[in-house]
């Protein structure tokens, strides 16, 4: 009898496998909860989040990775579609909510499979064939284009900003955005393109459409006036500086006790003295424009040596960030010098005009212009009536950034509205028909999982979902690659012709990143606390 019992024991062996379900499905729940929070601001009639922090302050967004990075986030698996958004932000700019809504969706179907009993190692087997098809669907379903087209460039820049707050902005913003990449695009290296050659500098005040492309530098600064110097200089001859022109502190602290006026005056005549070689020195290679690093040690500048640097005729620019220089130097073609003996002709940046432009509301910015050598840099001057409408603004004409940044190393363009999602789907419906057993099963599934991104286009944009989808599945049968949902109008149309159009990398990027995701999220079947 106990020989029976121990047999049994070694080939019937219960294992409990509620744990890693419910541990699965509290994963896949969490995911879908904070897809569903950011559904709502998919497309041009999306809705908007408003989100404050705990000290108070106020942003107002439509991009889903800073939906979801301001969002805290407790549940480890909900953790990874904000991971999610912040990885298609830095591989595409755009599309962030898009990649977060098809992770949601795909988590939905997974939930039913798994109820269904089949293995999650199927599950996520056939998402990986699935994303590895729908790249192969999608390239074949894009446009070429070349850089010298920029009308297709505008368009498709226009199309990422016509989902934000800004988008009546967008004929502006679109054109800003192109010519501004394309200006620091190095014909050495066409492919490669560093967003950090783009500076945004934001200044609040006038309205969105005051916004410009300024061809040199721009500083979000007055010039010292302290001592009446100069605020204009054409001809300039331009210095970054990272030392400090002013008396010189001891490394320690410490006092020194004077019993006489002699002694006074002769301290105060050493300093006068320091300061005037110091500047007989600059204005001895000819500098007139001065740029002077933030200093923490001691004053960067002193009013004495404002007073001398206003009477030699030096136009002085002063704090400016550690962080600048490096874009400084590249722009203007310079190098920064640290120390006063190195203060070499050869080292200076050379510009047609350096002047302080005042802005009609009061503030006022400098500008430098005509720069002689220039880097291949640019910068974008941002305005805007409030905080909240100016910081959008940044965040918008980053994603227009990133967006010709895609098609400059990926140069294929694609449909939007729905389009490409549904051709999807109906494509993979189709070949999960050609596969057996299980994998066709899921894959049909996710071809399903695909409609959500047109449903909720619609959703959000108060038309009737289900009749839109169903219309537009039906074109795309009869062989309209390109019939996507028109928002405006309201109806299916050929999105190519409205010029709704986005980067291929946009929606190649979002069902790879999407796709990996949900299958990490499959693969957890268990959650260990570690302290």
């Amino acid at each position: 009898m106990a020989a029976a019992a121990t047999r049994s024991s070694k080939t019937e062996s219960y294992v409990d496998n509620k744990r890693k379900d419910d541990v699965r499905q509290s994963n896949i729940i969490a995911g879908r909860t904070v897809a569903d929070a950011v559904r709502t601001s998919l497309g041009p009639k999306g809705m908007d989040k408003m989100i404050q922090n705990g000290n108070g302050e106020v942003i107002i967004t439509n991009d889903g990775a800073t939906i979801l990075n301001k969002m805290e986030v407790l549940q480890p698996a909900a953790k990874m579609l904000v991971e999610l958004a912040k990885s298609q932000d830095i591989v595409a700019g755009d599309g962030t909510t898009t990649v977060v809504v098809i992770a949601g969706a795909l988590l939905k179907q997974c939930l039913i499979l798994l109820n269904n009993g089949i293995h999650p190692t199927v599950i996520s087997e056939s998402l990986h064939k699935v994303s590895e098809k729908s790249v192969d669907i999608l390239t074949a379903m894009a446009v070429p284009v070349e850089l010298s087209d920029r009308d297709s460039l505008i368009k498709s820049a226009s199309t990422s900003l016509n989902s934000k707050v800004v988008s009546q902005y967008s004929t502006l913003l679109a054109p800003l955005a192109v010519d501004a990449v394309l200006s620091v695009l190095d014909p050495a290296k066409p492919n490669l393109i560093d967003l950090r050659d783009v500076k945004i500098v934001k200044k609040l005040g006038g309205t969105v459409d005051d916004t410009e492309l300024v061809k040199g530098l721009v500083f979000d600064k007055k010039v010292s006036h302290s001592a009446g110097g100069p605020t204009r200089v054409e001809n300039a001859k331009i210095a970054v500086i990272q030392f400090q022109i002013s008396p010189p502190k001891t490394d320690i602290e410490q006092s020194i006790v004077v019993s006489d006026y002699t002694q006074m005056d002769r301290i105060l005549k050493e300093e006068r003295n320091y300061i005037l070689s110091m500047i007989k020195k600059i204005k001895a290679t000819g500098c007139n424009v001065l740029l002077i690093q933030k200093s923490i040690l001691r004053d960067a500048v002193t009013d004495l040596s404002l007073h001398y640097l206003a009477k030699a005729k030096i136009l002085v620019v002063r704090d400016v960030e550690r962080d600048e220089i490096e874009f400084i130097t590249k722009t203007l073609n310079c190098l920064p010098i640290a120390n006063i003996e190195h203060f070499r002709e050869e080292k200076l940046g050379r510009a047609d005009l350096v002047e302080e432009v005042p802005l009609g509301d009061g503030g006022k910015i400098v500008k430098i212009t005509g720069i002689q050598n220039m880097g291949r840099t640019t910068n974008v001057l941002v305005r805007g009536s409030n905080q909240l409408v100016l910081d959008e603004a940044d965040r918008s004409l980053h994603d227009a950034l990133c967006v010709i940044r895609c098609l400059v190393n990926k140069r294929f363009l694609i449909a939007g509205g729905g389009a490409p999602e549904i051709e999807l789907s109906r494509q993979l419906g189709a070949w999960s028909k050609v596969l057996h057993g299980m994998e066709s099963y899921c894959v049909r599934s996710f071809a399903e999982a695909l409609e959500v991104i047109p449903y909720t286009l619609a959703e959000n944009a108060g038309l009737n979902p289900i009749a839109i989808v169903t219309e537009l599945r039906n074109r795309h049968a009869q062989g309209e690659i390109n019939a996507g949902i028109n928002v405006r109008k309201g109806q299916i149309t050929n999105i190519l012709e409205e010029n709704v159009v986005q980067p291929l990398l946009v929606s190649t990027s979002a069902i790879t990143l999407a796709t990996e995701c949900v299958r990490m999220i499959l693969k957890i079947d268990d959650i260990i606390m570690v302290r």
